[in-house]
């Protein structure tokens, strides 16, 4: 009787272990703002920026649902260079040359500030265009396919070229 549950159970954990469901969900790797310079120097690309806080529930809903979906994910990690940064963190950032430390008035780090203009909106989506042109904040949870919307509107490099407004009117959403 040993032998039957035994041989039951190692056919269970067996086909188990070789059942895998379908995966939708990659991961981006994430860059520090350092490597991102360095690596501008090589190829010039968008820049990235999620700005979120550990508090944040819609910042973990974006990282699970949208930043993991694996479309969005192999398109950001093609497109541009990607960086998390929490907008709390008392680290110093040094970005094109200027230092930005944490600001305890504001209770988060001015790179922060400096990037969204001041609206301190979690999750946001920043996004540094290739020319080095002002960061473009776009607040709030983006799902999938509005995200969409926004990364391939900079990533193919309609950003400065065509109004937003045409682009989404002829948008057709792959994802």
């Amino acid at each position: 009787m040993q032998k039957v549950k035994l041989l039951f159970l190692s056919g269970f954990v067996l086909i188990f272990c070789a059942h895998k469901p379908a995966n939708n969900s990659a991961q981006i790797k994430w860059m520090d703002f350092s490597e991102v310079e360095k690596n501008q120097t090589k190829e010039k690309r968008p820049v990235l920026i999620d700005v979120y806080t550990s508090w944040c529930g819609w910042c973990k809903v974006m990282e699970s649902k949208t930043y993991a979906n694996r479309k969005v994910a192999e398109y950001v990690q093609g497109k541009f260079y990607p960086v998390k940064f929490n907008a709390e963190t008392k680290d110093q950032i040094n970005w094109e040359g200027k230092i930005y430390n944490y600001n305890s008035n504001y209770r988060c780090n001015e790179f922060a500030l400096y990037i969204l203009q001041g609206r301190l909106e979690f999750p946001t989506t920043v996004i540094i265009p290739m020319d080095g042109s002002q960061p473009q904040a776009i607040p709030g949870y983006l799902p999938t396919k509005d995200f969409e919307l926004i990364a391939k509107y900079f990533g193919e490099g309609e950003f400065g070229k065509t109004p937003f407004e045409e682009y989404q009117k002829k948008f057709k959403s792959s994802w």
